[in-house]
């Protein structure tokens, strides 16, 4: 039970209190403990117990709570969720709050409602439980690399002179959702020719032309869980600088790969892709070679030169080696990969080979 786990790491706490604000101020760990399909919960609250949840939310989202098979109490206006929370925690004196998503207006709401309460940060207890997922977790996850992976081979085929990254972009959404996702686990990267020299590149009119550099940096959600792709192609021919570029990045994607499992530092791994790159593209890979996926798309850190971080089993994590040149273009492919003690299980299928289109 996720529940459990999140007070495995914690000590002296009577419950914990999941809170949301507005639809930009909702606690991803509302979802993660709950497993709610449907719904945006905002103003919602959850009374967390090792082992018993209950979900304080409004009439307008009392179905998709009781969905989820957990105790729901429902408000019609704020006094009466207001009175409801104090009822709730009544017998409770040490609440834990998850800090690292509480605005200070919500936690000066909570002050004012549960005056009387020892609020304790737990937010490092969460993030350590959402680090380590559950097999209902890892299935929504593959699903989501599946549907970004399916869908390579078809906005792919849409790519033709003259159209803008936009236009790309929308392509790749379009796939996505008509394959089966809720929509993009976060905004489309398109990027054509030089400009995919910059990594988060935000899409925009720049017309495609023979010859450039094609990098797409897409996820699906599925489920609220996300999944996280890049490719690179070229549009036409890849000249030798092209190629060199690209056969580098794959080639420290692989070898970094290869090293996957649970035990290793994610330093180690990201050290292993930097040597490959930076012997031939000194100082050109600028960013870490990955991170965690979840609820978030950046769900935790996993692979960087300046992190120790062991790996676990059932981590999921990315792989994305890069090379960047300004005035040029750039490289990146990136994988979704799930940790296993003795390995891992690699979730997104679309081609690494270079295409040339």
């Amino acid at each position: 039970m996720k529940e459990k786990r999140i007070f495995d790491y914690v000590r002296n706490i009577d419950s914990i209190l999941i809170i949301n604000g507005g639809e930009n101020q909702v606690d991803k760990t509302f979802f993660y403990l709950t497993g709610a399909k449907s719904g945006i919960f905002e103003g919602s609250i959850l009374r967390v117990k090792p082992e018993k949840i209950t979900i304080i939310t409004s009439a307008l989202e009392e179905e998709a709570a009781k969905e989820t098979g957990f105790d729901v109490l429902v408000y019609n206006t704020v006094s009466e969720r207001n009175e409801i929370l104090k009822n709730a925690f009544k017998n409770d004196v040490n609440v834990g709050l998850n800090y690292s998503a509480l605005t200070l207006e919500l936690y000066k709401q909570l002050m004012k409602i549960i005056p009387d309460k020892e609020f304790i940060d737990v937010s490092q207890s969460i993030d350590e439980a959402r680090k380590i997922k559950e097999e209902s977790e890892l299935k929504n996850i593959r699903e989501a690399a599946k549907i970004a992976s399916d869908s390579f081979q078809d906005f792919i085929k849409t790519l033709k002179e003259g159209m803008t990254e936009s236009e790309l972009a929308a392509n790749i959404v379009y796939a996505m959702m008509k394959n089966g996702a809720s929509g993009e686990s976060f905004k489309t990267i398109v990027a054509f020719g030089k400009n995919s020299a910059m990594p988060h590149y935000m899409p925009g009119n720049a017309k495609l032309k023979k010859n450039d550099f094609v990098l797409m940096d897409y996820g699906a959600l599925y489920n609220r869980y996300c999944s996280d792709t890049t490719r690179t192609v070229v549009f036409g021919r890849a000249d030798e600088k092209q190629r060199d570029m690209y056969e580098t990045v794959k080639l420290a994607q692989q070898e970094s790969k290869d090293a996957l499992k649970a035990g290793i530092n994610g330093k180690d791994v990201d050290m292993i892709a930097r040597k490959i790159i930076d012997e031939k593209y000194p100082g050109r890979f600028i960013h870490s070679l990955g991170h965690g996926v979840g609820l978030d798309v950046h769900d935790h850190p996993a692979l960087s030169p300046t992190l120790d971080f062991m790996l676990k089993a059932n981590m999921v994590i990315t792989d994305e080696p890069g090379v960047y040149i300004p005035g040029f273009g750039g490289v990146r492919i990136e994988d979704d990969l799930i940790i296993k003690k003795n390995g891992h299980e690699e979730i997104t299928s679309a081609p690494r080979e270079l295409m040339e289109l």
